[in-house]
């Protein structure tokens, strides 16, 4: 049977869009400015990709944090663990955490401690399991210099997981900004200096042909500069370079259309034939940042994303659902 959607999928805000595909059915945990009840952070369920129900709230809030963003969400030895970022908690800006259930539909409760205490802002957790079965950290950190060709601003690290709440400390640079379209915001006022500060967040990894693509979001998260791109590496740990070929993002802004497409996750859909690309875009107006999807296809080792698009794509949907 072929099943038709129209982007968005989803008629409210739903930023930083994280798909998990568990007991064949799709959830979905995304960023939006107020909380569910007495809970933070949407949690959406669908059978098909296409068609999403909202369920409730995902996280019971910690004490004093006044700001939630990016959940992501992985399944481990009959646990759900949801990596996030909070604000506010003793003054302080985002840090990482995790909170944990044994449902996907939570609640999910925070485990009590920061997992980068010696940054003062971390965002954008995306937990990655390699093939062996070893997991990472992917997540987003500042850096005050500009050397070796980066800008000044926010990038992206790596740091193996000793267990699912615990990193062993040791982050590795994944990528940096380094080119103008990456620009954040100019002569921005920070860390009680003045910078011209780049950004590039939201990392997700996809093994691909036995090299790790780490994509990632880069610009001004309101701006049309905003888009996805990537780099590669041999290991999860790296060392990652930018392939030659790309000189600027692969999902980008559709003037009068879809405004800052970014900060996505990946997800196969029902009969497991083709990769989506799931990711959060403003309409032309910039109301509300809304969840969408594309495919996600290789040209040998290059990735294409057939997006963003707002007209109506389909695909075969499969009866048996993953059990």
């Amino acid at each position: 049977m072929k099943i038709t959607y129209t982007n968005p999928v989803y008629s409210h805000y739903m930023a930083d869009p994280f798909v998990l595909r568990h007991g064949g059915y799709y959830y979905a945990y995304g960023t939006a400015p107020t909380p569910i009840g007495e809970r933070w952070f949407p949690i959406l369920q669908s059978a098909d990709l296409v068609n999403w129900t909202p369920r409730g709230g995902a996280l019971i809030p910690v004490p004093g944090a006044d700001e939630f963003w990016a959940p992501e969400v992985v399944y481990h030895d009959g646990i759900f663990y949801m990596y996030y970022s909070a604000h506010g908690i003793n003054g302080g800006n985002h840090r990482l955490r995790v909170a944990t259930s044994t449902d996907p539909l939570g609640p999910f409760e925070d485990t009590g401690g920061v997992l980068t205490p010696d940054d003062p802002f971390t965002i954008d957790a995306h937990p990655f399991c390699d093939k062996d079965g070893q997991w990472y950290l992917f997540y987003a950190r500042d850096f005050l210099t500009a050397d070796n060709g980066y800008r000044i601003g926010t990038g992206i690290v790596v740091d193996r997981l000793v267990d699912m709440i615990t990193l062993a400390g040791q982050p590795r640079i994944v990528v940096r900004p380094h080119a103008d379209w990456q620009l954040f915001q100019a002569q921005r006022s920070i860390y009680d200096g003045v910078y011209d500060w780049y950004t590039v967040e939201g990392p997700a990894v996809r093994l691909h042909k036995s090299r790790y693509y780490c994509f990632y979001s880069g610009g001004g998260w309101e701006q049309d500069n905003y888009g996805v791109a990537y780099v590669v590496a041999e290991h999860p740990l790296g060392p990652y370079i930018q392939p030659n070929h790309v000189s600027g993002p692969l999902l980008r802004s559709v003037p009068g259309r879809v405004i800052g497409p970014g900060h996505n996750s990946f997800v196969v859909s029902p009969d497991g034939s083709q990769e989506y690309v799931v990711y959060h875009g403003w309409d032309s107006a910039k109301t509300a940042r809304y969840m969408r999807i594309d495919r996600l296809m290789w040209d040998g080792d290059r990735p294409i994303i057939e997006g963003p698009t707002w007209t109506p794509q389909s695909f075969v949907l499969d009866a048996a659902r993953e059990e």
